[in-house]
């Protein structure tokens, strides 16, 4: 398709900007914007000192009364193209999917499904594998989205109104009457503050998770099923298709107190009534959709005994579906009403939703028997395919908590029975002693005991699970996920606190009841590293097992991309995550035991992100299985699940992804190879993990020069979350948090946890190895990992650029200490960057991919700007008292670059 229409559309809203800027600032702010624009296009063109400088001072000569004006510009721009980009997404897809006879959209349902049937796949073999497909993605408050959700609403009604001038039509008047209802956004967006002037609560990050579920994935799951049982009738015209409900959303708002004691159990409970009640409402809304159009009279067609029974009394009404709808919504107000403890006139679901599902059944069975079939399947089964994907939860809450904080509890319980000392004790010992007491039926709390306030909300969050799983169903909390997990312990920890709150019963007979999965999260290289061991001592713990086997020997472990990478650098995190699955995998396998990874990705490369369809692609084959459970964190929610369209596409990519990547079984021979090439890589990431920890935590001086040259203090300052930046009050890296780390470095353009360290490590492998070139460019054209990783270090190149990054170097106090790490940096990336253009065989970076290559050429000059402000606001606010008025204006200034910078470059942390 022809790129004129996103270029219209980008022009549209340019010129709008244009028009609003001048309406609402003057002529001499939109001259300003001009001026600065042209001399950023100038030094990207040209990039001499004397540019430089010419650049420098027109940045500098911007009033300081109309710095926010000329800031707020260049990024509501940036929101506007992205709007744009986005829509020409849809467009794009659309295209593909009219040309019927056309190749496939590269990621797409279609596409996966056609390779399966080429590649001789039988009906059979991919049934099985549709049959046991799982995918989770899990919506995280990680304090990466920078963008107000007033601002996000405003962007969905500009991108609404955009894509109706694509509808040929239209008449001028339509036409005009559009123009205007866009311009009326712009002008609203202009007047809106894109800062947020506190911290959001954790109601308010859980009712901003809710809100894409409300708005966007309520209607798009179900669509996704379809759209695959389409192409599977399609592709396999022999076999009739029903695809089980695999696809469903997670949430840790309200669930992840990991360093975050705003999150109590009274506020989870809450969280558990807001997901139920969103749920409800969503039904309700279908429902009376659904009686409006169900006004089948007996009169005329037959209802099944069955549906008529179920409507007791006596009088059998003339229109029963529409009688049947109304029982069902007042069943449905019922169970409201008594999950929030007020009397229910009516029969309440207390069963969860297998009743409401039971109840729908009968309307659509009755439908199908009567010549109402169409129905049924446009009308009806949708529905119930969304009480299957959303329950009464909405969306599956994870809770999290830090194994410190599950020690201190269990030693201080310990302590009040008389065994004394539990914290000082060897793992082995404390691995004896916990399955000792987890095998013993009583219990080691009674209500007598007093607990110190920090344990008492240890255990109400227990009991909070079970209060919960008892009323909204088992699927609304099914996993406690233990931080900084290190040992058996830390596992067998949370077990014992689940027994404790009844989550955790042994009958008679030898079997337990166990209504929790309990998963580690391993963070650090050495977490890694040391995981396997881990894994295997916990499958062969005889209490662990038991607990297991009521869980249906399968386990869930989670793996942290964030602190791997802050600990190791890009390449050795990815390797380590990498080694860790085929070890763990092996070790299941030996013990019966199926494993379902949770991969804590973020939407910074550095952090695990990137392409969804590429990420899960990369994985070992034997790590998928058909299950993946992947965290959605930040600014990637709203970049994603924003738009039906764009979310369509986002999941697509996610379901094909997983269905290729486990029907990919190797041969011996690929095994083989794989094991040569897993030995280049060994070396490579023992010497980038050198490199990276040399210049990171090595170097005395690089923690000054990370806090100067960048606004991580100022970050601190935009309320984008209702976590605290850091674990501890500490100025180590060790004990920053991963995500203002990434962020960090994205704003000063230098995205360093992206890249640093793969350009030695290569440079120094061919040095020994000369003929290796050819090795790594076969790897990366047939290794999945390897392509995934050389292709997310190739976007990172592409967005940092050393030339702004150079300004940032000029805040650090020191210049020695700035011109030797700067001088340093810029070093490696240039080997990176030859590093990437050598293995992937082009000439200049992204040369492979000439849209996205276009894309941030032109958005540089645009970017370039806010980074020249960022650097010289940074100086002056540091300069001045932040509590004095002078200094919070400059702040504000400051905050304002932050979300352009973000903006501009689409992604944060």
């Amino acid at each position: 398709m022809s790129e004129s229409l996103l270029h219209r559309d980008v022009r549209i809203l340019g010129n709008l900007l244009g028009e609003v800027i001048i309406e609402q600032c003057g002529r001499h702010v939109f001259d300003l914007v001009e001026n600065i624009r042209l001399a950023a296009k100038e030094l990207r063109a040209n990039d001499t000192p004397d540019n430089q400088e010419k650049f420098l001072a027109t940045v500098r000569a911007v009033p300081e009364h109309l710095r926010s004006d000329v800031i707020r510009a260049f990024t509501i721009y940036f929101q506007l193209v992205n709007i744009a980009e986005q829509n020409h997404r849809i467009r794009r897809k659309r295209d593909y999917e009219r040309n019927v006879g056309s190749q496939p959209q590269r990621g797409s349902i279609r596409a996966a499904v056609l390779q399966l049937k080429e590649s001789g796949a039988t009906a059979e073999a991919v049934a099985a594998l549709i049959d046991q497909l799982g995918i989770e993605l899990v919506l995280t408050a990680h304090p990466t989205e920078a963008t107000r959700r007033t601002v996000l609403e405003k962007h969905q009604r500009i991108a609404y109104i955009l894509e109706q001038f694509d509808n040929p039509l239209l008449g001028p008047r339509e036409i005009r009457n559009l123009e205007r209802s866009l311009k009326a956004e712009v002008v609203g967006l202009w007047q809106t503050s894109a800062i947020r002037r506190r911290r959001p609560t954790v109601l308010e990050e859980v009712r901003n998770g809710l809100y894409f579920l409300d708005e966007i994935l309520f209607d798009v799951l179900p669509q996704v099923h379809l759209m695959l049982e389409e192409q599977l009738s399609e592709a396999y015209p022999d076999r009739h298709w029903e695809v089980p409900s695999f696809l469903r959303f997670g949430s840790w708002m309200g669930g992840d107190r990991d360093g975050n004691p705003n999150v109590t159990a009274e506020l989870t409970f809450q969280t558990l009534l807001l997901h139920f009640d969103l749920a409800l409402r969503k039904y309700e809304e279908r429902l009376r959709e659904l009686g409006r159009v169900l006004s089948q009279s007996l009169r005329v067609v037959g209802v099944s005994q069955e549906l008529i029974a179920s409507l007791g009394g006596k009088d059998v009404p003339d229109e029963p579906y529409r009688a049947k709808v109304d029982q069902i919504l007042r069943r449905l107000e019922a169970t409201r009403q008594r999950f929030h403890g007020q009397e229910a006139d009516a029969d309440a679901y207390t069963d969860g939703p297998g009743g409401l599902i039971a109840d729908l059944k009968l309307i659509e069975d009755s439908l199908v028997a009567n010549r109402g079939q169409v129905i049924a399947e446009t009308q009806v089964r949708p529905l119930i395919r969304q009480v299957e994907l959303f329950g009464f939860h909405m969306a599956t809450l994870d809770i999290r908590q830090s194994s410190d904080v599950h020690e201190a509890a269990v030693a201080e319980l310990l302590d009040l029975a008389g065994i004394p000392g539990y914290a000082a004790m060897a793992e082995a010992e404390k691995i004896r002693l916990l399955t000792e007491l987890l095998q013993e039926p009583r219990l080691l709390c009674n209500p007598y005991m007093q607990h110190s306030p920090q344990t008492q909300e240890v255990l109400a969050v227990f009991h909070t699970i079970r209060r919960g799983q008892d009323l909204f169903g088992p699927e609304c909390i099914q996993n406690y996920l233990i931080s900084m997990t290190e040992g058996v312990s830390d596992l067998l920890e949370v077990l014992l606190l689940a027994k404790e709150a009844g989550l955790l019963l042994w009958h008679k007979d030898g079997r337990a009841t166990s209504r929790l999965h309990v998963v580690p999260l391993f963070e650090t290289i050495a977490d890694l590293r040391h995981a396997p061991e881990v894994v295997r001592q916990l499958f062969e713990n005889p209490v662990f097992r038991r607990h297991l086997a009521a869980r249906g020997n399968r386990q869930e472990i989670m793996l942290g991309y964030s602190d791997s990478n802050k600990d190791g650098g890009y390449l050795t995190a990815n390797w380590e995550l990498y080694k860790c699955q085929k070890a763990i995998c092996h070790i299941a396998a030996e013990h019966g035991i199926r494993v379902k990874f949770f991969h804590g990705r973020g939407g910074a490369l550095g952090r695990g992100g990137g392409p969804i369809g590429r990420s899960i692609m990369a994985q070992p084959p034997e790590a998928l299985q058909g299950k993946v459970k992947i965290t959605e964190q930040g600014e990637i929610i709203s970049q994603r699940y924003s738009h039906p369209g764009i979310a369509i596409r986002s999941l697509e990519s996610a379901v094909a992804a997983v269905i290729l990547g486990s029907m990919n079984v190797q041969t011996a021979e690929m095994r083989e190879q794989e094991q040569r090439w897993s030995r280049i890589v060994e070396q490579l990431s023992e010497d980038s993990f050198r490199t990276y920890q040399d210049l990171v935590y090595r170097d005395p001086d690089f923690l000054t020069y990370f806090q100067e040259s960048t606004p991580i203090s100022e970050i601190g300052e935009l309320n984008i979350g209702s976590r605290p930046a850091k674990r501890r009050d500490s100025t180590r890296i060790q004990d920053l948090r991963a995500i203002p780390w990434t962020f960090s470095w994205t704003q000063n353009r230098t995205l360093l946890p992206a890249w640093y360290g793969f350009g030695t490590a290569v440079e120094h492998y061919l040095q020994a190895h000369p003929e290796a070139v050819a090795d790594f460019r076969q790897m990366y054209r047939q290794w999945p990992f390897f392509n995934a990783l050389i292709e997310n270090l190739q976007m990172a190149l592409a967005k940092a650029d050393m030339l702004i990054a150079a300004q940032y170097q000029t805040l650090v106090g020191d210049p020695r200490v700035a011109e030797r790490i700067f001088s340093q940096v810029r070093a490696e990336y240039e080997r990176t960057k030859r590093a990437v253009l050598t293995i992937i065989g082009i000439g200049e970076i992204l040369e492979n991919s000439p849209v996205i290559q276009e894309s941030i050429r032109l958005r540089n000059p645009y970017v370039d700007p806010l980074s020249f402000f960022q650097v010289m606001l940074l100086r002056e606010l540091r300069a001045c008292a932040h509590d004095t008025p002078e200094g919070r204006q400059k702040l504000d200034t400051v905050l304002l670059t932050i979300n352009g910078i973000a903006a501009g470059l689409r992604n944060t942390g």
